[in-house]
């Protein structure tokens, strides 16, 4: 591919057009060079990995304007005659260096156990210029000030609240998505970071956070009786609620004490361990809108397959993640999601790791007589040796894995003119779980972002609903759509069309969740050849983190895995081989411009730091 993260990437508008263009037609992919096997000995043979992506399947897209306006439409900041795509931030430095605005500092975090400023090889928060970033939390906007010394002059710019109100809502055109398309940055996979999750941790042990920066996850939703009300969680919130009667605050307390700990009350849920946890919440005395409440927007699990300790589990664990970095469990990180996997590029880039676009790879080499990889085949004919290679699953040809089962994730994004609750405030970053209407049907999580993260153009929300698969995306999705967005182009709608968002793009996939194989069904690999999946269908990132693990230990086993990087003055190179740290960079995606003024003042971003006062 010529971007980074595989299915983990993220794409600007023209860039995802690109993929969808590309998987709608998917074409194989032509061997460069014919006489590769001329490389292979006679004591070795080889596997041939797959020359076509089967990962995504039922692309469909659909657009709710006047696509033939947009026609001649560029994209604003493109190179003229260049096909822009790939993730955005990893285009490559010629159309980087295009962007409008300068490139920003992250915000540096620190690690939990430790006193600001005295993390393992980081400097005092307070010594970094333009990212001393902090969180706020107020109501319900977003959890941010001002970045660092510009703070008096974004704050000159923000317009008087009467102001904003007097101003009609914009139409927003095709054509304007399409030129403003450098500002769009669409995950392919939708998720959030529990912020005492396991990629949380990760990231600040190994100093990797210092690439990105994070906004708080503003609201929890839910879709209860044909209406998307705002979900309590926190103490705060549950006593300042205007939807629940005290009566109904002080059930909910108490469950929600009750369940921090339920380990130390067994007595409590023992009776109820095999049924599920829908049935034990109507044991609790609790009314039905605290169920759903319970059930589908603070444990997020399903209503038939769920046990009771399961859901406990699940409630424990959102509650705990509760106040760490704002009123909500999760964070989300500027520029999307793909933004990870290229953090993680970047630490690699600066201790000499090369990650190479556009270079795919023909066969692995294995020894006969060993039964291990040797070496891998590019499509150049170059031959490449190493002691441990590690294939994404969809590298793997079909001959390999004839006996695995696969699921499917159904996604879809869209573009849409308005929020699917309105506030004072426009900036809310929102999950929103939508139940099934029929049992046995999964819940599909909604995850709605505004401009403030920056992955849409102003005056545009950008919004991904994601399930299991039991039909193509579109099947198992549009229902849900239907029910919260405004479909219809015409202009003469009904009342309770009109109310509701309206969409302006679309676009439906599946995609191939791999993740719990076990590698003994891929047949025929050597015992040093280990397989990673694609993303899975969880909120949460906790799959790839312990399988990144898992697959780092089997290979050392005595070294400690992605350890706090050294302090740059304690590095000790050896003769002809140092390696300036600008060069790592090079190698590595480019920092993202700032955000606009209009959108660092409204919104901002979040550090992931530990405050003195946090607890």
């Amino acid at each position: 591919r010529n971007y980074y993260g595989g299915n983990w990437a993220s794409f600007s508008f023209s860039g995802l057009l690109s993929w969808i263009k590309e998987n709608q037609q998917k074409t194989d992919t032509s061997d460069e060079c014919e006489d590769w096997r001329k490389l292979i000995l006679e004591n070795e043979e080889v596997i041939s990995l797959s020359k076509k992506d089967k990962t995504i399947q039922h692309v469909e897209d659909f657009c709710f304007g006047d696509q033939d306006s947009a026609e001649d439409v560029e994209e604003a900041g493109a190179l003229p005659k260049l096909p822009i795509f790939g993730a955005s931030g990893a285009e490559g430095v010629a159309q980087e260096s295009e962007k409008e605005c300068p490139p920003m500092e992250s915000a540096l975090p620190e690690a939990e156990s430790q006193e600001p400023g005295k993390a393992t090889g980081t400097k005092p928060a307070s010594a970094m210029k333009g990212n001393d970033t902090e969180i706020t939390s107020e109501n319900e906007s977003c959890h941010s000030t001002a970045l660092g010394e510009s703070a008096p002059e974004l704050g000159k710019t923000e317009a008087a609240p009467s102001e904003i109100s007097a101003q009609e809502p914009k139409k927003i055109t095709y054509s304007q998505i399409v030129r403003e398309g450098r500002r769009f940055n669409i995950d392919l996979v939708s998720k959030l970071l529990y912020s005492r999750g396991l990629l949380i941790d990760l990231l600040i042990k190994s100093n990797v956070s210092r690439y990105a920066e994070f906004k708080n996850a503003t609201r929890i939703l839910a879709f209860r009786e044909g209406k998307v009300e705002q979900v309590p969680c926190s103490r705060a919130d549950v006593f300042n609620s205007r939807q629940l009667a005290m009566v109904e605050k002080r059930m909910l307390m108490k469950f929600l004490t009750f369940c921090l700990d339920y380990e130390q009350h067994p007595d409590e849920y023992q009776d109820y361990e095999n049924s599920t946890f829908a049935q034990f919440l109507r044991t609790r005395k609790l009314t039905s809108s605290l169920q759903h409440f319970i059930l589908h927007s603070i444990a997020m699990v399903s209503e038939t397959d769920c046990s009771t300790l399961e859901g406990l589990q699940a409630t424990k664990k959102f509650l705990q993640c509760l106040g760490r970095y704002g009123n909500t469990p999760f964070l989300f990180p500027l520029y999307g999601q793909g933004e990870i996997p290229q953090c993680f590029c970047r630490m690699c880039a600066v201790f000499g790791g090369i990650y190479c676009l556009r270079h795919s790879v023909q066969c692995l080499v294995v020894d006969k007589e060993s039964g291990r990889c040797k070496a891998i085949v590019d499509h150049f004919g170059q031959r490449i040796s190493a002691n441990y290679f590690i294939v994404e699953d969809s590298y793997l040809s079909e001959s390999i894995c004839t006996n695995v089962c696969y699921r499917q994730i159904s996604r879809a994004v869209l573009i849409t003119d308005q929020s699917v609750l309105n506030t004072d405030s426009e900036q809310q970053v929102s999950i929103l779980t939508v139940p099934p209407v029929d049992l046995g049907k999964p819940a599909v999580c909604v995850i709605e972002l505004c401009s403030s993260t920056m992955t849409c153009m102003k005056d545009t929300y950008l919004v991904h609903l994601t399930c299991p698969s039991t039909k193509t995306a579109r099947e198992d999705l549009e229902p849900v759509v239907q029910k919260l967005f405004n479909l219809n182009t015409e202009k003469e709608t009904e009342n309770e069309e009109l109310e509701k968002p309206r969409v302006l793009w679309a676009v439906y996939f599946n995609m191939r969740d791999s993740s719990g194989v076990d590698k003994n069904l891929y047949d025929g690999l050597p015992s040093n050849v280990y397989v990673c999946s694609g993303p899975d269908s969880a909120l949460g990132n906790d799959c790839a983190v312990k399988q990144a693990e898992t697959i780092f230990q089997e290979m050392f086993p005595t070294e400690e895995f992605c350890p706090p990087p050294p302090n740059p003055e304690d590095i000790i190179y050896d003769e002809d081989e140092i390696v300036p740290e600008e060069s790592g960079f090079s190698n590595s995606p480019e920092t993202k411009p700032q955000p606009s003024t209009e959108e660092s003042s409204s919104g901002g971003s979040t550090a992931v730091k530990k405050e003195d006062n946090e607890e």
